[in-house]
């Protein structure tokens, strides 16, 4: 299961990489034309800021499995580690559910603007845009079920420090 785990997060890292020299790439395409070829493309700026919502998306996925979210870890740490570990576990469920909140209000909006398109580009969909949303959900509900996992057979945190420590 961890191996599967891990090999999901390293997919996920390249694709949030590739995500990132897409962006730079279209941000360079874009200037290019219009500073050097005194030009400009209608599209660039708009699909730029659509990578940039991608790479966010994903990123906070990343930052969720690594345990790189902003916490409290200072007070945290103050507590008994019995009431720690109920904090972790409370917190690892706020998350489940806003999770599956977002799962579900995207899947929602995803299908309200099925038939909308881009402004720069109207053969593009922006369903195709929007479904960052829901994926970005189901993705953090598998990590936060897998942290959930983590927390409750094993008491270590959920950060990758702990899928890396053996039992």
């Amino acid at each position: 299961m961890r191996k599967i785990y891990e090999i999901f997060l390293k997919a996920l890292e390249t694709f949030t990489a590739l995500l990132a020299v897409a962006m730079f790439l279209v941000v360079i395409v874009g200037v290019f034309y219009r500073y050097v070829l005194d030009s400009s493309l209608s599209w660039y700026d708009e699909f730029a800021e659509f990578i940039l919502v991608w790479l966010t998306m994903y990123g906070s996925v990343l930052a969720l499995a690594r345990g790189k979210h902003i916490g409290f870890e200072a007070i945290v740490e103050l507590f008994p580690a019995k009431l720690r570990r109920a904090t972790e576990i409370f917190s690892t469920l706020c998350i489940l559910a806003f999770s599956g909140i977002m799962l579900v209000s995207g899947w929602i909006l995803v299908r309200a603007c099925g038939m909308e398109t881009c402004v720069s580009i109207t053969q593009v969909k922006m369903d195709w845009i929007f479904s960052v949303m829901p994926i970005t959900g189901g993705l953090m509900l598998i990590v936060c079920l897998v942290q959930l996992a983590i927390l409750v057979t094993r008491g270590s945190s959920p950060s990758a420090k702990g899928m890396e420590e053996g039992p």
